[in-house]
């Protein structure tokens, strides 16, 4: 039993071994099992200084929401085929990243984190098309904590679509360092159309990577979000460059940029943008540290709706520390704190201008 055990797990990393002597190789490309299985489990403790009274965090946040209760952000369990000509995934989620981000969702897509499908349109090139519903093209910082440099997301990531649903072409250079998509959307971060939208939306993606040590990337989202008796055409764009400056040391600088008409037929537009700025240091193997500065402006409301005189116009700050106990394990804890032009957050019933939390977290990739 012990053998066999350990066989079927090889063999789903693409590993084979022999039960009577227990020696490992390596498969070839062409017996690597074209379906695998994955998982990713995220816990987290946030103390917000300002302890809300529903514990609940203030409303901008979707990831990391709960106070001062040791809670499950994302949990997922994965099936994924690639048989170098089709592809396709399936995983289904809980936990409170799923009951914020997806509240407008009906039924069980609220727990479906991914449901696409491909099929190579080349047997030379790397060109794919996909459809169903993906992570989103936007950013940065994706739903997986383990994969971003800060435990919690910055408030650019939050409010920018974590998911979306639709159909896209890629291609992806021979070199690798060319990526390029266009994709046909339901809207801003939606699986489902709102009732009365009749319109698609449309983005692109190109990433470029002149070397392992450095990427940028442009995105953009085109699009009415509303339905058509209220068409505001919504007009958006996220840049980021994530250089690896040595060994131990990163930067990631992103950009967050975005316009939608004031009203159906408008020549007006409200605006928004974020600048955020995250450096993260290896001391060793196993731990690091990251320290991020960020800023978010939207005076109208149009994302973040703040019904004070100035809108919402927050600078923050955070620093980071992280243990990674095992590859595929990390401990992590997290200093943040917010200050608003406005009075936006509340503590004992009092409106006040910042708001100071603590954050720690355990993910676990298998």
């Amino acid at each position: 039993m012990k053998n066999i055990i350990k066989i079927a797990a090889l063999l789903a990393t693409g590993v084979a071994a022999t039960a009577q002597t227990d020696t490992v190789k390596v498969l070839p490309p062409s017996e690597i099992p074209a379906l695998k299985f994955s998982g990713y489990v995220e816990t987290y403790y946030a103390y917000d200084f300002n302890e809300p009274e529903n514990n609940t965090r203030p409303a901008f946040f979707y990831s990391h929401n709960r106070h001062n209760e040791v809670a499950l952000n994302l949990g997922f369990i994965k099936a994924a085929y690639d048989n170098g000509s089709v592809r396709g995934n399936l995983a289904l989620m809980a936990g409170t990243y799923a009951n914020a981000n997806l509240s407008a969702e009906q039924g069980v897509m609220k727990n479906v984190y991914e449901a696409n499908a491909g099929v190579k349109l080349s047997k030379t090139a790397n060109l794919w098309a996909d459809a169903g519903i993906f992570g989103s093209h936007i950013g940065f910082e994706s739903a997986i904590g383990k994969d971003c440099w800060s435990l919690t997301r910055s408030i650019l990531a939050d409010n920018s679509p974590y998911y979306e649903a639709g159909a896209k072409v890629s291609y992806t250079s021979p070199t690798g360092q060319w990526f390029i998509s266009g994709l046909v959307l339901n809207g801003w971060q939606r699986i489902q159309r709102p009732d009365g939208n009749k319109t698609l939306a449309f983005g692109h993606q190109l990433t470029y990577k002149p070397s392992a040590k450095v990427t940028l990337n442009s995105s953009s989202f085109i699009g009415n979000d509303k339905p058509d008796v209220d068409k505001r055409m919504r007009y958006f764009h996220n840049f980021y460059g994530i250089f690896q400056l040595t060994d131990s040391f990163g930067l990631t600088a992103g950009f967050d940029i975005g316009a939608e008409q004031k009203a159906k037929g408008s020549d007006s537009y409200n605006s928004w943008y974020s600048p955020v700025l995250i450096a993260k240091y290896a001391i060793n193997s196993k731990a690091s540290v990251s320290a991020r500065g960020e800023y978010y402006t939207d005076k109208n409301g149009v994302i973040i709706s703040i019904e004070t005189e100035n809108g919402f116009q927050t600078v923050g700050y955070s620093l980071n520390f992280d243990y990674n106990i095992y590859s595929n394990v990390v401990w992590r804890i997290e200093a943040r704190s917010l200050n608003s032009k406005d009075d936006i957050f509340i503590k004992d019933g009092t409106a006040k201008n910042s708001n100071t939390f603590v954050t720690t977290a355990l993910a676990i990739a298998f």
